[in-house]
């Protein structure tokens, strides 16, 4: 029997929305859920270039700039989750999960999400003059490429992939600006590979949890499980040998041997994540952060790593 997700995308354009619901108390937890808070987690990303400079002098005072560097991500990001949402409207309907969220469901409507998103950049991109321009320049640069992926590139197979991916770029390489010090190559080549490996199980998840992707979106027509699975194993084997040479060569490695005593947790990490894609269809970061073996590993990896690049007490 057919089901509602198996519609094509030329019904689910044209389907009738749902009657959007009244009421400021409602509207404003419409629109809380609708900026996705949960998603902030991948903000973290900007805290990169912090964490990895904890050995040097001035941590108190670096601390300040990254907390606002994060904070004008998260403000910017929601805008562009806004403003995606109002974009898939028609499309997230289909979707056993996505049709919940705040515009599919009639909760938030349209034009108050979009005047919403305005907001939200104006004050994030803003707030981040405080940084100053190569900052800001950073910030507006996320703008637009993520504005480009949601209204043309999440089109384009592969590349819809990299835009997403290149954004989690952005956000490191802006963290390492917002404090001034200097942005490693490592920093990047990592990030880049696992934003890949993230955004290809994200990908793969939803197309295992929709059978046929034209109802929902396009863009999974022309991947198969079998190609993201062959793509998964490649991004998975370089991010782990990125890291593990990051601990032998970069510059932080210099002196501090015992870098490489987080090799091992980065291990399990990729292979415990590589196991909750394929048994349980996980992708997304919201994924990884129920699950307690993921959580456990990046807490002993952060600790370790923390003790090692503070303290550098160890094998010396």
């Amino acid at each position: 029997m057919e089901t509602p997700f198996a519609q094509p995308e030329s019904e689910a354009r044209t389907a009738t929305a749902p009657q959007v619901t009244s009421g400021a108390a409602a509207t404003s937890r419409a629109l809380w859920r609708g900026m996705r808070p949960k998603h902030w987690v991948k903000n973290g990303f900007v805290l990169a270039g912090f964490l990895f400079t904890l050995d040097r002098p001035g941590v108190l005072e670096r601390a300040w700039p990254v907390a606002i560097a994060v904070a004008c991500f998260c403000l910017v990001a929601s805008s562009i989750y806004l403003v995606n949402d109002v974009c898939d409207a028609a499309a997230d309907r289909l979707h056993p999960k996505k049709r919940q969220r705040p515009i599919a469901s009639g909760a938030l409507s349209p034009r108050t999400a979009v005047l919403a998103a305005v907001i939200l950049a104006v004050v994030g991109a803003g707030a981040s003059f405080y940084l100053g321009w190569a900052f800001t320049a950073a910030v507006v640069g996320y703008v637009l490429l993520s504005v480009s992926y949601s209204l043309w590139l999440k089109h384009l197979v592969i590349l819809d992939v990299m835009t997403v991916s290149t954004g989690f770029v952005i956000r490191a390489a802006a963290g390492a600006v917002a404090i001034g010090v200097e942005i490693s190559p490592w920093l990047l080549i990592c990030t880049l590979l696992i934003a890949l490996l993230l955004s290809f199980a994200k990908r793969r998840s939803e197309l295992a949890l929709v059978d046929q992707a034209v109802g929902h979106r396009r863009i999974l027509e022309r991947y198969t499980l079998a190609m993201l699975d062959q793509m998964i194993t490649i991004v998975a084997a370089a991010t782990l040998m990125a890291y593990t040479l990051y601990t032998f060569l970069a510059a932080t490695a210099m002196g501090r041997p015992a870098l490489m005593l987080t090799v091992p947790f980065v291990f399990y990490g990729i292979f415990r994540f590589l196991y909750l894609a394929h048994r349980q269809q996980a992708g997304g970061i919201e994924d990884l952060l129920k699950d307690r073996g993921i959580l456990l590993t990046v807490l002993l990896w952060a600790g370790v790593s923390g003790v090692v690049l503070t303290y550098g007490i160890f094998l010396r």
